[in-house]
């Protein structure tokens, strides 16, 4: 027995109802706003105490272009130069020792990493300043010949103690970015008949340059602010003028500040040359680069213009 039914009575299945929203009520994190104000007040405190001790504010502006001060900076940022050219030469080359195949290469390439590396840099600026206690010529048949107190003047000192320390972390750096390197763009270029050096030119470094440069330029930094360690093999830095003007106007904080200042306008400024270098060899490793804080500035600017234009 069959039995029918009615399909006018069937009802068709509808879409089910939406989920209701969530009201999402966000955490009120009171810890953060216990350190702002911490933070907040440990700064104004700060800046009272140095607002009512005795320190001389007006020496500072005063001072800022002195001729010494001048002078000292000058040779804080050619010692600064001259270093780092040193360090990433040798450096570089200290890194393809280490990457020989030649294990008398190799070895001597570690040892000097190992040794400048392990010492601190100051210890080895007196050592160069005072060799002459034990070496009491310099002679370098038949290219050169004189006392060795003659020879090693303090900018030497500075230069050898600074530069020969900078070879042994600018080694270790460039290692790491030739051994970023994919080993299949050795072994293509040498398959297409590239020499080993040709190699090393044209394909290699020019690849490891994006994990050479960060840190080459925190080391460009970092010298700069090392090199005040040469006022101890008595070379005329920046430090030592204002050590020298600090004693003979009587404003020593003052000048101390002021050295304090003109170290932070220097590697402010070495920082913006940095970055625009890392986005440089950052061309090829990103389909579109992010905008610059001035590309910001200017993109906030025009939206700007454009919002009060449309609202007028």
């Amino acid at each position: 027995m069959s039995v029918d039914v009615d399909k006018s009575d069937r009802s068709p299945a509808g879409p089910p109802p939406p989920p209701p929203s969530i009201k999402a009520i966000p955490v009120r994190h009171y810890g953060r706003w216990v350190a702002a104000v911490v933070v907040i007040a440990v700064i104004v405190l700060l800046g009272r105490a140095f607002a009512t001790g005795n320190v001389n504010w007006d020496a500072i502006p005063e001072y800022l272009f002195n001729a010494d001060i001048l002078k000292g900076l000058r040779n804080t940022l050619l010692i600064t130069l001259l270093s780092m050219i040193i360090g990433i030469v040798l450096g570089v080359i200290l890194a393809v020792m280490r990457q020989s195949k030649n294990p008398v290469t190799s070895t001597v390439a570690w040892f000097y990493v190992w040794f400048f590396r392990g010492t601190p840099v100051y210890v080895q600026l007196f050592l160069w300043f005072n060799l002459g206690l034990v070496f009491q010529y310099i002679d370098i048949m038949p290219i050169y010949k004189d006392e060795w107190s003659d020879f090693m003047t303090p900018f030497l000192c500075a230069l050898l103690g600074l530069g020969l320390n900078e070879a042994a972390y600018m080694a270790e750096i460039c290692r790491a970015g030739l051994n970023a390197v994919d080993e299949g763009q050795t072994e293509a270029a040498h398959a297409l008949g590239m020499s080993h050096g040709k190699t090393l030119r044209r394909i290699i470094v020019p690849q490891a340059m994006r994990v050479i440069v960060p840190p080459t330029g925190n080391e460009v930094i970092n010298m700069l602010k090392t090199s005040s360690l040469v006022i101890a093999v008595q070379y005329y830095d920046l430090l030592q003028a204002a050590q020298n003007v600090g004693r003979d106007s009587g404003v020593v904080v003052e000048m101390l500040i002021l050295a304090a200042a003109w170290y932070l306008i220097a590697t402010t400024v070495l920082s913006i040359g940095q970055y625009y270098l890392e986005r440089y060899y950052a061309r090829g490793s990103s389909r579109q680069l992010p905008p610059t804080p001035l590309q910001r500035a200017k993109a906030k600017l025009s939206g700007g213009f454009h919002r009060a234009g449309g609202a007028a």
